[in-house]
């Protein structure tokens, strides 16, 4: 038996193909530890006719370690309506499974126009369920699970990014993003500058050999990551309004203490950003505390 716990074909036995109905079938592949590949997924991707890939060179790694050798067709945001219509009319009387270079397909990545246009069509459309960068996070990730907002990456323009921070900056929920490590630090400064001292999470490289995962306020994760330039896939997690100052209590002691060595500005602002409220409503209260309201 191999020494490789991810060598499928040398510790497995050889499973004969299921039969599986034609169709469009949406196949999770795993976001790093290659054990995470469900067997069901594995039949999928033996049945399939066609497999439609973002990137041939990725997927094609992949059947390589599973000893499959089905023709690919590259799906992704530049693919044109003729391109749909050639996945379709494999579909209708064969199996075509779509996946993305990781994880859940149309998980931010393309594919909803296919499956849109396959349900329309009358094709049936199915999924093999798997691994997800987004839920594998909120997992592990230690902030409430209960009611998230996944928003995908932020603009890498600052004004378009300080746009979308501030539509679903005070939506009730943790918010979920991608990353890239070149821009998270950049990303991690705009988050704390307009949402404060919320709690956040940097996810790092899940599943695979060097996964990290760091806690700590908007700021604290915002200085970390200001001059050092993370590698591999990122999920930032940032929780909801509200769970610093319900965690910390009361912010006016805090502030009262503040004033006593800093001018009212300058207390206002570290405040605001340790409980994560809003810096002119601290502000205010500072001056009305150092005029003895």
């Amino acid at each position: 038996m191999s020494s490789n716990p991810y060598d499928f074909a040398a510790s497995e036995p050889e499973i004969p193909a299921k039969a599986i109905d034609s169709g469009l079938y949406i196949v999770a592949t795993p976001i790093g530890n290659l054990a995470d590949m469900s067997q069901r997924a594995i039949e999928m991707l033996r049945a399939a006719d066609l497999i439609a890939v973002e990137d041939s060179r990725v997927t094609g790694k992949l059947l390589h370690h599973l000893g499959l050798k089905n023709r690919m067709r590259p799906y992704h945001d530049h693919s044109s309506e003729a391109d749909r219509d050639a996945l379709l009319a494999v579909a209708r009387e064969g199996v075509v499974v779509l996946v993305s270079d990781a994880g859940t397909p149309l998980i931010s990545d393309p594919g909803y126009k296919l499956v849109r246009a396959a349900r329309e069509a009358g094709i049936a459309v199915s999924t093999a369920p798997g691994a997800s960068a987004v839920i594998a996070a909120l997992s592990i990730s230690g902030l409430p699970t209960d009611r998230f907002l996944f928003a995908g990456f932020l603009p890498s323009k600052a004004r378009a990014r300080s746009d979308a921070i501030a539509e679903i900056g005070n939506v009730k929920s943790t918010l979920v993003f991608y990353e890239s490590g070149q821009r998270l630090g950049a990303t991690l400064a705009a988050l704390a500058d307009q949402l404060s001292g919320r709690e956040a999470v940097v996810a790092r490289e899940l599943t695979k050999k060097f996964e990290e995962v760091v806690s700590g306020t908007l700021p604290e994760l915002a200085e970390r990551y200001a001059e050092a330039e993370p590698k591999g896939e990122i999920v930032l997690i940032v929780g909801p309004p509200g769970e610093v100052q319900a965690e910390q209590g009361d912010y006016v002691s805090a502030l009262k203490d503040a004033l006593e060595t800093l001018p009212p500005a300058k207390a206002a602002k570290d405040i605001a950003k340790r409980f994560g409220v809003d810096r002119a409503e601290v502000y205010e209260r500072a001056m009305a505390l150092k005029s003895g309201a």
